[in-house]
């Protein structure tokens, strides 16, 4: 007969692909009977977005095949995303993990890059909130098609395009995660000229102010540079982690590099880097165009030593997705460019739950069976 104490031996051989640590000891084994020799389980993933859950399923049917006498093998798959333990005790808003995305510089496409992440991380299960953190140009509301501020008859005040409930502002809502925006309150046209001091308590207000409900993944999209909101974020989000995005070019790595070493000096982990604009296949000739150049956010990765997450082929489809209200990776799902932004979202999660072990360490459970 097949027992428990078997089945749990067997899979405390199978090693987790990203935590270097086997099943077992992770409490990754939920639901687990046995029928005579027929064993069914499940498998709790640490984010649905995991990109290794085949090599997980292939181990573990290798381990239990071993067991002799061993019948019919049924694994499924759950998930739950671990909150940064830090992020905990910072905000009091039930967000696990909030992500900024930063570059050194304008004009990499870093906003494309955190609208489609987001949704990208949405579409794999994830409860996603993408939040605007750009206040001097707020562009997410054009990406995703959402209505900005509007400015009053008389010409004297805003008329914002979100309501509030119970003095809480409720994020707009659109193709699976929920959004707010500095453009949502001010119109596109309002200069703001703001101190540090202003930002700070702004950065503050869109985090606890605005009525996220329960997330996975807060992506935050920073403004360009290294100023007074990288450093308002480090300060009012401990645990943020940061992603940097940049083009290939020479010029490029070199403001993206300033970037990473302002989240160093903020000591905020580094998910990794992303490239954008990289090369892509010309459809009538099949050649590959590396209009930017080639290799620069790898080499950006490998001289900071960070992950580098992967690269955005430069298509003229991204231009029109955010042009149009419907980015890419909802627009044409199946293309060379979203299954690309769909690998790095895999990859951004994947990243962002090993540095929650790694600062969850101390108090991940070491129980076997639920």
């Amino acid at each position: 007969m097949i027992t428990q104490q078997h089945v749990i031996d067997a899979l405390s051989r199978v090693i987790e692909p990203e935590l270097h640590k086997d099943l077992v000891s992770l409490n990754m084994i939920k639901d687990l009977t046995i029928r005579g020799n027929d064993v069914a389980f499940k498998i709790e993933l640490t984010t649905p977005a995991c990109p290794l859950k085949d090599v997980m399923d292939k181990a573990a049917r290798a381990e239990l095949q071993k067991i002799p006498g061993i019948g019919k093998i049924e694994i499924g798959f759950t998930s739950n995303v671990v909150a940064n333990a830090r992020m905990r005790g910072a905000l009091n808003i039930p967000v696990k993990n909030v992500i900024a995305v930063a570059s050194g510089k304008g004009g990499v496409g870093k906003t494309t890059v955190a609208v489609n992440l987001a949704l990208a991380l949405a579409k794999s299960g994830a409860a996603v909130g993408l939040l605007d953190n750009d206040v001097y140009g707020p562009n997410v509301p054009l990406m995703l098609g959402l209505p900005y501020a509007q400015v009053s008859p008389d010409g004297k005040s805003s008329v914002p395009s979100v309501q509030q409930r119970d003095g809480r502002i409720l994020p707009a809502e659109k193709y699976g995660i929920k959004v707010f925006s500095i453009g949502f309150i001010y119109p596109p046209e309002a200069p703001l000229v703001w101190r540090g001091p202003m930002l700070h308590s702004a950065i503050r207000q869109f985090l606890q102010d605005v009525e996220w409900g329960e997330l996975d993944y807060l992506i935050v999209d920073m403004p360009p540079g290294t100023g007074d909101s990288q450093l308002s974020l480090a300060q009012v989000a401990a645990g943020v982690m940061g992603i940097i995005v940049t083009t290939p070019q020479l010029v490029s790595l070199s403001d993206a590099l300033k970037g990473l070493a302002a989240f160093e000096q903020l000591k905020v982990p580094i998910v990794g880097v992303i490239e954008n604009m990289g090369p892509y296949l010309d459809p009538k000739t099949g050649q590959k165009v590396a209009l930017f150049g080639e290799g620069g956010g790898e080499r950006l990765a490998r001289m900071k030593n960070v992950p580098f997450l992967g690269s955005v082929p430069l298509d003229q489809l991204v231009r029109v997705g955010g042009d149009s209200g419907k980015p890419i990776v909802i627009a044409d799902p199946d293309c060379e460019t979203s299954r690309r932004l769909m690998e790095i979202a895999q990859q951004v999660a994947a990243r962002v739950s090993v540095l929650n072990y790694q600062t969850n360490a101390n108090v991940i459970p070491i129980s076997i069976i639920n």
